[in-house]
């Protein structure tokens, strides 16, 4: 899924602000470094998602036949391989 840089930063705002609202939770480092580390994270997980994405796509378009996107067999398929590239990845 694609999100842009903003949403990625308020995404980073958010969680930074729910984890500093647990009382379990204290930060050793200031906010806006833990802030820049989760941004980091969700960055790397959105690219590896891309990656999945991808590799199940051109998994789709390696068949013999032509299989229009938005099919039910397209689906079927998108979800079959997405699901076994999450499972390579052990995620």
């Amino acid at each position: 899924m694609r999100l842009s840089r903003d949403k990625v930063n308020k995404l980073a705002h958010v969680i930074t602000d729910a984890v500093a609202d647990m009382d379990q939770v204290d930060f050793i480092e200031d906010r806006n470094t833990i802030r820049l580390e989760v941004r980091k994270i969700l960055e790397e997980l959105l690219m590896q998602e891309a990656r999945i994405d991808q590799a199940a796509r051109q998994k789709i378009e390696s068949q013999k036949r032509t299989i229009l996107e938005g099919s039910q067999e397209w689906d079927i398929l998108y979800r079959k391989y997405y699901n076994e590239e999450v499972k390579k990845l052990g995620l």
